[in-house]
């Protein structure tokens, strides 16, 4: 995957993983992307790991495992921040 590719996914991955989740996350669309991206690392981290397979490709096995991994930097982030995902 390239890395425009691989930012665009992120994005995606990021704003499914802020859909997901109830509450208001801080951040606008570039936190989405970085925390998006991150989560992907995350996520395909976890997945090579768990199931010891190459996540280097568009899948709908790395989309879940990088919104997997988005929510987990989302709840991290949220914590970090002190913001939470509480609704307001």
């Amino acid at each position: 995957m390239g890395v425009i590719s691989f930012l665009i996914f992120g994005l995606v991955a990021g704003i499914v993983a802020r859909l997901i989740l109830p509450g208001k996350q801080p951040g606008g669309w570039i936190a989405t992307l970085i925390l998006g991206v991150i989560g992907a690392f995350l996520g395909g981290f976890i997945g090579s790991l768990i199931f010891h397979a190459d996540f280097g490709t568009w899948s709908l096995a790395n989309f879940i495992l990088s919104v997997v991994g988005a929510i987990i930097v989302l709840v991290i982030y949220g914590a970090i921040t002190g913001r939470g995902t509480k609704r307001a």
